[in-house]
């Protein structure tokens, strides 16, 4: 419904499901890394990490998924990383990392930062307003 000029085929629609996968994978992996980091840095208090718009984590992921600044990113976007990078804190810090499925419980929290589609992907001439 988003698409309006793209025809939906069997391999269309399994490549977008790769593509959106590789954008989550990537958000995760930028936010265990950091989180790793700011362990490393010997932080140790959870509340000590704090996500502005002026945050590393955050320019380095607005980079990757608004490259070009062209659209406003949501004001639940730092909510969402700064979350995301809590709660993978103290997984790593209580050592849930050793464990096999360590980061199930980590997505199913995060489910509940999703966002619904903006309103202005919903019109067909999107890209042309940007």
């Amino acid at each position: 419904a988003y698409f309006p000029d793209v025809r939906f085929n069997k391999l269309i629609t399994a490549q977008l499901v790769k593509w959106f996968s590789n954008f989550r994978e990537f958000f995760y992996q930028q936010i265990e890394k950091y989180a790793r980091q700011c362990l490393a840095e010997g932080i140790s208090n959870v509340d000590d990490l704090i996500i502005t718009p002026n945050s590393e984590l955050y320019r380095i992921l607005n980079l990757h998924y608004n490259r070009s600044n062209q659209i406003n990113v949501p004001i639940s976007f730092s909510s969402a990383v700064q979350a995301a990078l809590r709660e993978f804190f103290i997984a790593i810090q209580q050592q849930k990392d050793l464990e096999s499925s360590w980061k199930k419980s980590i997505y199913k929290i995060m489910q509940r930062f999703d966002d619904q589609i903006p309103e202005f992907f919903k019109n067909d001439h999107w890209m042309h307003s940007i």
